[in-house]
C-alpha cells in the first residue's frame, strides 16, 4: 500500500420515507445476489430460529466469517453447531461442526485459522474426527488463547466484549476523543495495528500500520456527508485491498442511516463501495459481514422464517467521488395507550442502577429453577425452553436475570419466586405466558428500570416515551424501540461511535438481561426508534397513569413494584 496517503471519503445521506415503512432504495447499479438460503429446521441446509413475535425478535445465526481458502462459516447456536460451505458452489455439501452440549456462543472469528467462540468471553475449539465426514465435532482447546489482545480485539471489531463495567455511563455521554489502537489479523498484510482519531463531527483520521510499528500502510481521512458513526478495518484481502465499515449517522432521524463497506485499493486510492442491505434483514445479528480472502463480501440476512447469505454488489467510484447512499427513514412510531401504572419519577442514575443489577444479578440453579431433562423444544401448547445460559449449569452459580417471555417483576419478586420453586426463564414466544416461569422479557426489564409498577410493552412504549429527533441526543437511561419486537435501554456511545445497551433477549445475551455494543445504523435501520421516557426526573414533564387495558397481561399472576 501507499504510504502516506490522505483519501478524503464524502458519504452522503438522502432519506427515502415511504408511507409503508422501512423501504430500501439501494443503488440498482450494485446487484446482490443470495448464494445460499437456509430456511428454519435441523437439517444440513437449515438453521435453528426461534420465532419472533410480540416483544421478541427473530433469534437465528449470529455470525458469518470466512476462512484463508474462502470458505465461509454460520453460527448455527440454536442446533449448537457452527455450519461451513463453498459461496461459489451453489451444489456443494454443507458440512456441520458440532459444538460441546454445554456451549451456546453468541459469535464467532477465525483468527490465523483458529476457530473461536464468545461463550461468556473468548474460548478456542479444536476439530476431531475424520475431515471426509460431513459432522464433525468441535472440542475446546486446552490450550490458551495465544494471543489474548488479538483475540479480544477480533471479537470488539463488532462490539462482543467491548463493554466496560469499570466506565459511569453518566460521565460518558460522548465519544472520546481518541479510541486505543486496536489489532487486527488480515491475510494480505499480517496482523496490523488500526488508529483512528476524530477530526470532527464527520471527519476521522484512520492509520494502519504493522504490528511490530514504523510507518503507516495507509492512512485515510473519512468523511460523512452527515454525521460518522463507526469506523472499523474489516480486512485486507490476498491482494492488498483494504475494506473499511463505516457508518453514516445523520442528526435528523428522519434522514435515514445507512452502513457502507468502503473498498481501497493497493495504491491506497477508493476504488468503490458496497451498500449493506440493513433494512431488509428483520434482526440484529453480531456479525453480519464476511469478507473472503479474495475480497468478496458477504451480508448475513435475517428474514422471518430463515437466513440467507447475500453476496453484496459493487459499486465502483471515482477516487475523489462522491459517495451518496441513501438510507432508510424511520417511520412514525404506532402509539398504544397502557395499563395504568404508579409511576415514580427516577434520575437516570437511578435508571441505571436498576438496570445493572437485573444484569448482574447472582443466583443459584436449583433443580427446581432449572427444570427437567431433556430440555424441550418450542412446539406444542404451553411450550418451555429453558434459556441457553443455564443449560448444564444445575448446582452452579450464574449471572444475570433470566429472559422469560411475557413475565415481569422487580427483583425482590424474582428471588423469592425462585426460593419457591417456579422454573426460571422461558425463551419460547408466540404462546400464552406462563404463571409457573420466572423472570423478564425485553419491555419488563425497560419497565422496571424507569420505574414503572406495571408492564408496558413495546407497543405502549410510545404512550410513555418521546421519540428523540436526533438518535445522537440518547442520554443514559434512554431507550431505543422496535414496537412488536424489541427494546433496549441505552447506556452510553463507546470510543469508537458504536452505542452500548442492556438488554433481555432469548438470542444475543443466550437467555438473560446482558450488556451489548452494536453499530448505531444497524439498529436504526432494522427499525429502532430512539425514546427518552417522559417520567424521567429532570425531564419535561411527568407521565399521566392510563387507564386503557393492556395488549396482553405480563402474567396471570400480575405482580406490582414495591413502592420507591
Amino acid at each position: 500500500m501507499a504510504r502516506g496517503v490522505s483519501l478524503h471519503v464524502l458519504v452522503a445521506m438522502a432519506i427515502a420515507a415511504t408511507a409503508a415503512g422501512l423501504a430500501s432504495t439501494r443503488s440498482a447499479s450494485a446487484q446482490d445476489r443470495v448464494v445460499r438460503a437456509f430456511e428454519n429446521g435441523s437439517t444440513f441446509d437449515s438453521v435453528g430460529l426461534l420465532e419472533g413475535g410480540d416483544e421478541t425478535e427473530v433469534d437465528g445465526p449470529q455470525a458469518l466469517v470466512s476462512d484463508s481458502n474462502g470458505a465461509l462459516f454460520l453460527l448455527d447456536q440454536n442446533n449448537g453447531r457452527v455450519l461451513t460451505f463453498d459461496p461459489t458452489k451453489s451444489q456443494a455439501d454443507t458440512r456441520s461442526l458440532e459444538l460441546p452440549s454445554d456451549m451456546r456462543p453468541s459469535d464467532l472469528v477465525i483468527i490465523n485459522e483458529n476457530l473461536l467462540v464468545w461463550d461468556d468471553g473468548p474460548r478456542a475449539l479444536t476439530t476431531s474426527g475424520d475431515p471426509g465426514e460431513r459432522v464433525r465435532s468441535l472440542n475446546v482447546s486446552r490450550a490458551a488463547i495465544l494471543d489474548p489482545e488479538l483475540a479480544a480485539d477480533a471479537f470488539a471489531q463488532m462490539g462482543t466484549g467491548e463493554e466496560d463495567p469499570s466506565v459511569d455511563p453518566l460521565a460518558v455521554t460522548r465519544a472520546a476523543p481518541v479510541q486505543k489502537p486496536r489489532l487486527v489479523a488480515t491475510r494480505g498484510s499480517g496482523e496490523v495495528q488500526v488508529v483512528s482519531e476524530p477530526l470532527s463531527k464527520s471527519a476521522l483520521r484512520f492509520v494502519v500500520r504493522p504490528r511490530s510499528g514504523g510507518a503507516p500502510l495507509v492512512a485515510a481521512v473519512v468523511r460523512a456527508g452527515d454525521r460518522l458513526g463507526a469506523v472499523d478495518l474489516l480486512e485486507i484481502d490476498a491482494k492488498k485491498r483494504m475494506f473499511l465499515l463505516a457508518e453514516n449517522v445523520p442528526e435528523e432521524l428522519n434522514r435515514g442511516a445507512a452502513a457502507v463497506v468502503l473498498r481501497y485499493g493497493s495504491d491506497g486510492q477508493l476504488q468503490g463501495m458496497y451498500e449493506l442491505p440493513l433494512a431488509q434483514s428483520v434482526a440484529l445479528s453480531r456479525r453480519f459481514i464476511a469478507i473472503t480472502p479474495d475480497g468478496t463480501v458477504f451480508f448475513l440476512r435475517t428474514k422471518d422464517k430463515g437466513v440467507e447469505v447475500v453476496e453484496v454488489g459493487f459499486k465502483p467510484t471515482a477516487a475523489n467521488a462522491v459517495i451518496a447512499v441513501k438510507g432508510a427513514a424511520i417511520v412514525e412510531q404506532r402509539t398504544y395507550k397502557g395499563i395504568s401504572a404508579a409511576v415514580r419519577r427516577p434520575t437516570r442514575r437511578q435508571v441505571i442502577e436498576t438496570a445493572i443489577n437485573y444484569e448482574t444479578f447472582r443466583w443459584r440453579v436449583t433443580p427446581a429453577s432449572y427444570g427437567r431433562d431433556p430440555d424441550r423444544g418450542c412446539s406444542g401448547f404451553n411450550r418451555i425452553r429453558r434459556p441457553g445460559y443455564i443449560n448444564g449449569r444445575l448446582g452452579q452459580e450464574v449471572v444475570g436475570v433470566p429472559y422469560c417471555w411475557g413475565c415481569f417483576g422487580n427483583l425482590s419478586q424474582i428471588s423469592s419466586r425462585m426460593v419457591r420453586g417456579d422454573l426460571a426463564g422461558n425463551v419460547c414466544t408466540r404462546d400464552t405466558p406462563r404463571a409457573d416461569v420466572v423472570g423478564v422479557d425485553c419491555s419488563a426489564f425497560v419497565s422496571a428500570a424507569w420505574g414503572l409498577s406495571s408492564h408496558f410493552t413495546t407497543l405502549a412504549i410510545p404512550s410513555i416515551a418521546s421519540p428523540l429527533s436526533d438518535p445522537w441526543d440518547l442520554k443514559p437511561g434512554d431507550a431505543l424501540n422496535k414496537p412488536g419486537s424489541h427494546v433496549m435501554l441505552f447506556l452510553r456511545f463507546t470510543p469508537d461511535r458504536k452505542a452500548e445497551v442492556i438488554e433481555a433477549t432469548p438470542g444475543r445475551c443466550n437467555g438473560r438481561v446482558c450488556r451489548g455494543v452494536y453499530p448505531l445504523s444497524a439498529m436504526l435501520a432494522r427499525g429502532y426508534v430512539p425514546m427518552r421516557y417522559r417520567g424521567i426526573a429532570a425531564e419535561v414533564a411527568a407521565v399521566e397513569p392510563t387507564k386503557a387495558d393492556s395488549p396482553r397481561k405480563p402474567d396471570s399472576r400480575p405482580v406490582r413494584a414495591q413502592k420507591p
